[in-house]
Parts: C-alpha cells; sequence; structure tokens
C-alpha cells in the first residue's frame, strides 16, 4: 500500500457562524492540498463553534445543509478526503418511542467527490456537553485508499480504549479532531502519543487554535507515528497545517516490534492487598 499523506490544520472558528466557519475551512484545505494531503482533518466542532452560545441556540448541521457546499466544493476539486467537527442534528428512531430529534458532537467526512456523511458521534462527552448533546452509541472508522482510519473527537482519545478498539477493528491510524483549552498543552501532547504507542498506529491530532466565544484554545496540531514520536507539530498560530507521510510499513513493523496492543491479558485476575504495618 502507498504512503498516506494528510495534514491536521487548525485555525481559529467563529460560534455559530457556519458560513464563515466554511470559508475558512475551504481555506486550510486549500492549504493542505497545495501540500499535498490526500486527507485532511480539521478540529472539534469548527463548522459551528466551541462555545456554548453556540450549543444554547443550536446551530446543529445535517450533512445536506447547502451551507456546507463550499466546502463539499473543495474537496471535489482538490481530491482531498475532509474530516471535520460539527455539532450535528439526528433523527430519533420512532419505533423505539423516542421521536424527535437529538445534537450530537460528530465528525462529518467529506469524500473527495464532495458528498457528505456523519458516520461518528462522539462517546466520550465531557463537562458541560453533556448538557446540550447525546452520546455516541458505536466507533466507526473511514477507508481512504486502503487505508482504515479510525475516528475519535478529543475527549475520546483519552480513554485507551477507544484507540484500542479502532486498532483491534483493523485501524492505522486514529484521526481526532480536537479542541483543548490553553493551560492544557501538557496533556494534549500526552494523551495521543500514548495512544500512538499503545497500539502501534499513527495519531492525526487537528486542534482548534485562538478565541472562540469565552474560550482560548491550544492548538498544538500534529502526526504523531506508531512508537509515539510526533512526526510533525505545530504551536498555537492560525493557520497552520501539520503534514506527514503515513507509512503502513511503519506501523506493521512497530506492532512487531512491540506488540503490547496484542500481548495485553485478557484479566489480571483477582487483587491481593498486603497490609504490611498493624
Amino acid at each position: 500500500m502507498t504512503p498516506l499523506r494528510v495534514a491536521a490544520a487548525q485555525a481559529m472558528s467563529v460560534p455559530g457562524d457556519v458560513d464563515a466557519n466554511v470559508a475558512t475551512a475551504v481555506t486550510l484545505v486549500a492549504g493542505a492540498a497545495e501540500r499535498g494531503a490526500r486527507v485532511t482533518v480539521l478540529p472539534e466542532l469548527f463548522l459551528t463553534g466551541y462555545d456554548e452560545s453556540a450549543w444554547t441556540h443550536d446551530v446543529s448541521l445535517t450533512p445536506d445543509d447547502p451551507r456546507l457546499a463550499p466546502l463539499s466544493e473543495a474537496a471535489r476539486s482538490t481530491s482531498t478526503v475532509v474530516v471535520v467537527g460539527a455539532a450535528v442534528r439526528r433523527d430519533l428512531d420512532p419505533s423505539t418511542g423516542a421521536g424527535g430529534r437529538e445534537s450530537t458532537l460528530s465528525v462529518l467526512v467529506f469524500d473527495d467527490q464532495g458528498e457528505v456523511s456523519a458516520p461518528y458521534d462522539k462517546q466520550h462527552l465531557c463537562g458541560s456537553e453533556r448538557d446540550f448533546f447525546a452520546p455516541g452509541s458505536h466507533g466507526a472508522s473511514i477507508v481512504v485508499d486502503g487505508w482504515d482510519l479510525g475516528l475519535g473527537i478529543c475527549y475520546d482519545g483519552c480513554f485507551p480504549e477507544h484507540a484500542r478498539a479502532a486498532a483491534a477493528g483493523g485501524a492505522s491510524a486514529y484521526l481526532v479532531p480536537a479542541a483543548y483549552y490553553a493551560g492544557g498543552e501538557h496533556r494534549r501532547d500526552v494523551y495521543y502519543a500514548a495512544r500512538a504507542l499503545d497500539n502501534g498506529i499513527y495519531v492525526v491530532f487537528a486542534g482548534l487554535t485562538g478565541i472562540c466565544g469565552a474560550g482560548l484554545f491550544c492548538g498544538g496540531s500534529a502526526v504523531y507515528d506508531p512508537e509515539g514520536r510526533p512526526v510533525v507539530r505545530v504551536g498555537a498560530e492560525s493557520p497552520a497545517w501539520a503534514v506527514a507521510d503515513l507509512n503502513l510499513d511503519v506501523v506493521r513493523q512497530t506492532q512487531r516490534d512491540h506488540p503490547m496492543a496484542t500481548d495485553r491479558l485478557g484479566s489480571l485476575g483477582s487483587r491481593k492487598r498486603v497490609v504490611l504495618t498493624p
């Protein structure tokens, strides 16, 4: 399988202003395409804004929203697959007795023909996100040029089991749109490097940056190799692109040399507690 060039791109997002954020996303996709990227990952909730003011007014999108058309055209015209965060409006299954709609904190995927889908909803909601969004019920991956790319969103990547499930399902890379507040740089850089090392896969992390509503975000978009080393990482600048080539031979060799994912025991047995002092 040929190497896959990916870009983790970052910029500022405006709460609730879908048109402005789509225009910024188009610029980021164009910049990634100029750098040769086949897949471009943009930050969490980038199209709708990571801010409660936007969530309160329900700016959730559907994949057929006409405001997404410029980004669809950018993906099509550059033959780029775009993975980007947005609040998504879901119809509830009336057969369950629920009916109506709910909002999810999701990934939108624009394929290289400009078609839009919403294959994944964030499973591990964080803090006040739980007041506005319903959690996802399943994992997901996309396949691009034979590469299986697992999907996660921000807090998902803080749980080893999430990336582990993607790798166990065949993923060779884990794509993570995210939004870390300034001050969270250390945790950000540890979590996603660890997910790469845990599983011997690449991690592509796209971080929101700059001011978005009441929050200040720290960017840090990066690509981590299967041993957890940053192949490329940017700071908090806007716009910025972290671009790297993924190599399946490196994934396979790393997993042979460091087989932690497959050596993991199914059970550690019962826990014994030894009291050494009265």
